[in-house]
């Protein structure tokens, strides 16, 4: 049996069941519904063909290309199909037409599948869903402080201890700055960063605290989205005053056993904003391992530019926390009685 569903349906009942993505690997690759498996009617190349024979010829002609194209390939799709849906019960779905979705669930029903959910309007009508999920009234706490403050491992340890956590430049696989990305595997796309965003917070409490890190919009290639950095920008912050000596030291722990190229490349991308000069003796000092000397030229710029950033907020948004102790378990106690008091 065949049952056209709205995408609202599938997360409020059916997220227990195999989702089968039936687009293109370019159109998967670009963002996906958390947990889905790709079966691709069509390769990267077909569905252009199949594409452009809808634009400029017909929608017969374009329906004729795609059974020759897909023909060949249907016992290897039930046999796949099979392995993700091994109870024959699955939800499917395809970009918005619904055109290979309903073909597709067809074809599944023929060959012994029990129950077949096609979710109307693809995968636009989960992005749309998304996109909606950002105007809920987070109940944020914003974890601000100076590069090198430890924010990332605060915020687990934070995890750890039972509170609500996003961890953004997890998510984005990169650290939020010009060295952020080196080592990490590569970016997901803003669109995929905005649907594994939408599945953390779909699975936290809006009303409690959230704690996530003081962020700008850009997160090396990809886009917090704009209602929650709106969101972000007017919460509280609890910025973190550590002195310099621990941040260098932290910093010196995270970046000295990296790629020694792309730390001298990293560099050399923001020496304008250094100053010619300033660049030169941190890639001086780079290179003869004086890690400290490094970090320190680095610092002057980013704290600047993170001062400029925090100086647009509200004043009364921000409580400045001195801190002395470099041990991140220990802050996030602090964190975690200060929210107490507050709440109490």
């Amino acid at each position: 049996m065949k049952q056209i569903i709205t995408i609202d349906f599938y997360f409020q009942n059916l997220e227990h069941i195999p989702i089968i993505d039936v687009r293109s690997p370019g159109e998967f690759a670009k963002g996906q519904i958390p947990d889905a498996h790709n079966v691709d009617l069509f390769t990267d190349e077909e569905r252009t063909i199949v594409g452009t024979a809808y634009k400029k010829v017909s929608q017969e002609r374009a329906i004729e290309l795609g059974y020759e194209f897909v023909t060949p390939k249907l016992n290897e799709f039930i046999n796949k199909s099979i392995e993700i849906a091994p109870e024959k019960v699955v939800v499917v779905h395809c970009w918005r037409g619904g055109m290979r979705s309903s073909a597709f669930a067809d074809h599944l029903i023929e060959h012994g599948f029990k129950k077949v959910y096609v979710i109307e309007n693809g995968y636009k009508s989960f992005r749309n869903y998304v996109l909606r999920s950002f105007e809920e009234p987070f109940n944020l706490k914003i974890l601000g402080g100076y590069t090198g403050t430890g924010k990332t491992e605060i915020l687990h340890f934070l995890e750890k201890k039972g509170q609500q956590v996003v961890d953004l430049e997890g998510l984005a696989h990169h650290r939020g700055s010009v060295f952020g990305g080196i080592d990490l595997p590569p970016q997901p796309t803003t669109e995929q960063f905005e649907n594994k965003l939408f599945s953390i917070l779909r699975r936290l409490n809006s009303n409690i605290p959230i704690w996530i890190e003081d962020e700008s919009r850009i997160i090396g290639n990809v886009s917090i989205p704009n209602l929650f950095y709106l969101r972000m920008r007017v919460m509280p912050v609890y910025f973190l005053n550590i002195p310099l000596e621990k941040r260098i030291e932290h910093l010196v722990n995270t970046y000295a056993n990296l790629s020694q190229n792309k730390l001298a490349g990293a560099i050399s991308r923001i020496s304008k904003k250094l100053g010619y000069d300033k660049a030169k003796f941190a890639l001086d000092a780079l290179e003869n391992k004086n890690y400290n000397q490094v970090v320190e030229i680095i610092l002057f710029y980013y704290d600047k530019y993170y001062l400029k950033g925090l100086q647009k907020r509200e004043e009364s948004s921000i409580q400045t926390l001195e801190i002395t102790s470099a041990n991140h378990e220990e802050i996030a106690d602090i964190l975690i009685s200060l929210i107490d008091q507050n709440n109490g």
